[in-house]
């Protein structure tokens, strides 16, 4: 019986491959089970007819699970033939509309879609353009469709789009986080920075992204030449309404500057873009034990031609600490603190700018910013030394510090864009000149409860201030098939002067503290260009390049003595990356990385002139 029934199933096989080899048409999955259904009753004493069939099986069954998926690729354009970027796209297959996939266009308008063979309707709604909705048909090869994007007739008194608009978007090597909704709920640009996934912020101002270091921080593409405390002072009175998008390149490639090894985060402000003249007014706070507040207003004017705005803010907020701190410094010795410091500022932030189009390829502008911050902050410290057998008290005292502030950032800049297609080809050169001088005053005053002592006091100011100016030319190609061209050079020159004088008062006598005085003066030159290039093919991103920098160093301590230095060197900086698409997790992109990346580390301005601050009797830092 099992031999008969072998023959019937042997027979029958064969007409089912006999018919699928002639073309006829029969379902694969019928083909399948009447294949393995004759393998498993083929006799063995027929092993040839049987590897056969079982090479056939798998052949066939690798062209199916290879025919399952297909890739679209869909590009947006004007009827001028211009590239429609960060539109939402969605495609929605015929036999279940339920089932929505959604795509952001990039910055040349082309969305990637995978997709099952089978009937689709395309959904575009473009602002200011007539919606767009097209069936197409998908096959088990490549499919790549352009749609033509109508704009909407001028009488047309109001259109409402919506669409969800994703936190954070990932192009090539770095992160675009919107920050739209996050200004909302924040009062300044530096509570923003907290609340972005994968950013850490620090006490003491650092931003860290995915190492030990922290980020270096640009504005407008453009590095901030400061201290972290510095920069957190500025972002805090930068209004969060002026902010367009935040970048984030945890590697960044051979274009920027090699000292960033931490990372870069760049905020990109916003400018004046909207046709006519239109302003807002923006007021906020929150409220916890203290509160913040701020009020500001934005005008926008655009002719055409001309382009300009101006975006002002005055905020004033208070926080505070409190540390309770117990410290063993000898084998029965305990020293108790609890020291709370309040911390009120104000600041007044207004950035302006213009843009002129002289023609459709070429366009000049200037952009500026300027703020101001003004801080007090104020200390209490009561200290307790006691004996930790007995609980006796060995020594108490109360310090009581004070320190105030200001902090200055202007930046004027000029840039000349020449654009040479519509997917993003332009030159574009920028120079730009910082001006961030810091005066900061300390006052302590310590007194000595048990055993009674004469108070200790004392005083003393640092005044810090950089002038940064740099130049930058950069150019960019972009071909066809996905493949950009990336070359351009730099020139940056800083001078830095740091100066810390303290005084000491004992016994009524005001006295020259020579252990926290000091003055220093420094000069840095760094001269640097890069080429690099990047493709995209299959889901994968490969950017590789290579930056050169030439740098000079002089610095010169002036007080308590003589430290002067001079440093000249040329580096080469290799930097490779590939990058893959594996998953989305929540609409997110989720990508594998393989980086390789030569950096070079060089000190912050503020670590150059180490002077001691005085916390309280016990404490004090540089």
């Amino acid at each position: 019986m099992f031999r008969g029934l072998s023959q019937i199933n042997l027979k029958n096989s064969r007409n089912l491959v006999r018919m699928h080899s002639k073309g006829h048409c029969l379902h694969w999955q019928h083909y399948l089970r009447s294949l393995i259904l004759f393998m498993l009753t083929t006799p063995l004493k027929k092993p040839l007819f049987f590897l056969l069939s079982l090479a056939s099986f798998l052949v066939f069954s690798s062209a199916i699970k290879a025919q399952e998926t297909t890739s679209l690729k869909i590009r947006l354009i004007t009827a001028g033939r211009e590239a429609l970027p960060f539109v939402t796209i969605e495609v929605l297959r015929l036999a279940d509309t339920t089932n929505v996939l959604r795509k952001v266009s990039d910055s040349t308008g082309t969305a990637s879609f995978k997709l099952n063979a089978g009937n689709y309707i395309v959904r575009v709604s473009p602002v200011n353009y007539k919606p767009i909705e097209k069936g197409i048909t998908v096959k088990n090869s490549p499919l790549f469709i352009t749609l033509t994007a109508e704009s909407l007739p001028k009488n047309l008194e109001g259109v409402v789009v919506t669409s969800r608009k994703p936190l954070m978007r990932q192009e090539d090597d770095k992160t675009i986080v919107d920050p739209e909704n996050l200004a909302s709920s924040s009062t300044n640009a530096y509570e923003i920075m907290e609340k972005i996934p994968g950013l850490f912020v620090d006490q003491d101002g650092n931003i860290y992204l995915s190492s030990t270091t922290p980020a270096t921080i640009y504005i407008n593409g453009r590095e901030q030449k400061m201290s972290a405390s510095d920069v957190a002072t500025m972002l805090k009175s930068l209004p969060p309404n002026a902010i367009a998008s935040i970048e984030i390149l945890r590697t960044p490639s051979a274009k920027y500057d090699a000292s960033g090894s931490g990372g870069i985060v760049n905020v990109v402000l916003k400018k004046g873009v909207r046709i006519g003249l239109t302003g807002s007014v923006t007021a906020g706070m929150n409220q916890g034990r203290y509160g913040n507040q701020f009020l500001g207003f934005n005008l926008n004017n655009n002719n055409g031609s001309l382009t300009s705005y101006l975006n002002v803010q005055y905020s004033h907020r208070k926080t505070y600490e409190q540390v309770k701190t117990d410290r063993h410094f000898a084998p029965d010795s305990l020293l108790s603190q609890d020291a709370l410091t309040l911390y009120p500022a104000s600041s007044f932030y207004a950035g302006y700018g213009a843009a002129y189009q002289l023609n459709k390829k070429w366009e000049i502008s200037f952009d500026g910013r300027f703020g101001i911050n003004n801080s007090h902050n104020s200390s209490n410290n009561p200290s307790v030394i006691s004996k930790i057998s007995t609980g006796a008290i060995i020594t108490s005292n109360n310090a009581s510090v004070n320190n105030s502030g200001s902090n200055l950032n202007t930046n004027e800049s000029v840039s000349l864009k020449y654009k040479m297609d519509s997917i993003g080809s332009e030159w574009s050169t920028d120079v730009s000149y910082t001006y961030a001088p810091v005066k900061n005053n300390q006052s302590y005053y310590t007194v000595f409860y048990q055993p009674a002592l004469s108070p200790q006091s004392g005083d003393g100011n640092t005044d810090n201030r950089l002038h940064f100016f740099s130049a930058q030319s950069n150019f960019i190609k972009k071909f066809a098939h996905q493949f950009t061209f990336e070359t351009g050079v730099k020139t940056s020159d800083v001078s830095f002067d740091g100066k810390a004088d303290y005084f000491r008062n004992t016994n009524g006598t005001r006295a020259k503290d020579n252990g926290r005085t000091s003055a220093y003066h420094y000069t840095e030159n760094i001269h640097s260009a890069y080429l690099q290039g990047s493709k995209s093919f299959s889901g994968i991103v490969v950017k590789l390049g290579v930056r050169a920098e030439n740098t000079n160093m002089k610095g010169k301590q002036i007080v308590p003595s003589d430290t002067s230095f001079t440093l000249k060197r040329t580096d080469l900086f290799p930097y490779i990356y590939i990058s893959r698409s594996l998953m989305k997790i929540m609409g997110y992109d989720l990508r594998a990385y393989l980086v390789y990346r030569r950096t070079i580390t060089r000190p912050g301005y503020d670590n150059l002139n180490p002077f001691s601050r005085y916390v309280d009797h016990y404490l004090s830092e540089s």
